[in-house]
């Protein structure tokens, strides 16, 4: 069984032109950095690593097209994958995710050091010595399904310190990122828990709709906002200053790794359902019962459609942030 490239939800958002920023001032195509003159540290937003989560491509376009700069320190605004995003189809949305591989999986030194060719590792090389060269690190993405907003902290406990600091979307992930491979919020310094480094991958929601563009858009001025770093009017003008729901932490405990052809969900999981009772059925899995481990079981990202070898969900455990 393999997932299906239709998005039954549909399309509602497209990608921007985002070639006015190829040339860049890096010497790496399509990353620009604005270095403000004065001490501080030096701030790195993300988009693209999956060429179909558009929204970040809008969010950079967004702090481009309306001069946000730090005050202090530097600020970098790259496009990763850019070779997946200009393949985007609306027909076939979910194909444009990479090219070769995940380049989201990549993030390791073995594999960004190794002889292994592809044309997401050639573009995760070329962007590795920007990488390291950030003190702090959002990474914009979405997700395949409509479901609530999250921060994705790691484990470190420096990941939950930022999402709290960010202090929006309501729902903060901890969990140590995919057996397959780093993800590039859990890169060297980023995964470190002895240094200062901090990263956050922020889920603005569904890939195609145009809230996501609002959310990745806010996220970053929390995130610039943080470090202390945007200056009164920009954040008069732009920051949605409203009051933001408590923020819950979820600790993941472990994927639902599906083993067969024949995975169903019992019921549909839209996302962060708290199921109360250890032993409920969630699924079968070739006909023998999933259920949930232990009480007050959240569920994380279910999937779009279940494919055999992938994760059908998380499940996680509401702790203290």
């Amino acid at each position: 069984m393999t997932a299906s490239p239709i998005a039954p939800h549909g399309v509602h958002l497209m990608p921007c032109d985002i070639t006015p920023y190829r040339a860049g001032n890096t010497g790496v195509d399509y990353v620009t950095t604005f270095d403000s003159g004065r001490p501080g540290p030096h701030l790195m937003i993300n988009a693209i690593t999956h060429g179909n989560e558009l929204c970040g491509a809008h969010a950079l376009k967004f702090l481009f097209d309306e001069d946000i700069r730090t005050t202090k320190g530097k600020l970098t605004l790259s496009f990763a994958n850019v070779g997946a995003y200009e393949s985007f189809d609306p027909n076939y949305p979910f194909v444009s995710r990479f090219q070769d591989e995940d380049f989201n999986r990549l993030w390791n030194e073995k594999t960004l050091d190794g002889p292994r060719r592809s044309l997401d590792l050639t573009r995760a090389r070329e962007l590795r010595p920007v990488v390291d060269q950030a003190d702090h690190l959002l990474d914009i993405h979405s997700v395949e399904i409509p479901q609530p907003a999250m921060l994705l902290a790691g484990t470190c406990k420096k990941g939950a310190a930022l999402a709290k600091g960010i202090g929006a979307p309501a729902h903060v992930v901890i969990d140590a990122g995919h057996a397959a491979g780093k993800r590039l919020r859990d890169y060297a310094a980023f995964d470190d828990p002895d240094l200062p480094n901090a990263a956050m991958l922020v889920e603005c929601g569904y890939h195609f709709f145009p809230e996501a563009v609002d959310i990745a858009i806010q996220t970053s001025l929390r995130f610039l906002n943080h470090f202390d770093a945007l200056d009164d009017a920009t954040l008069d003008k732009h920051l949605d200053r409203s009051a933001q729901p408590d923020q819950l932490f979820i600790e993941v405990t472990g994927p639902v790794t599906i083993e067969t052809d024949d995975f169903v969900f019992d019921r549909v999981f839209d996302g962060f359902e708290i199921v109360p009772e250890a032993g409920t059925l969630i699924g079968t899995d070739g006909g023998n019962p999933v259920e949930t481990p232990y009480d007050n079981c959240v569920m994380v990202m279910p999937a779009r459609e279940p494919v055999k070898g992938k994760t059908a969900v998380r499940l996680g455990r509401l702790v203290s942030g």
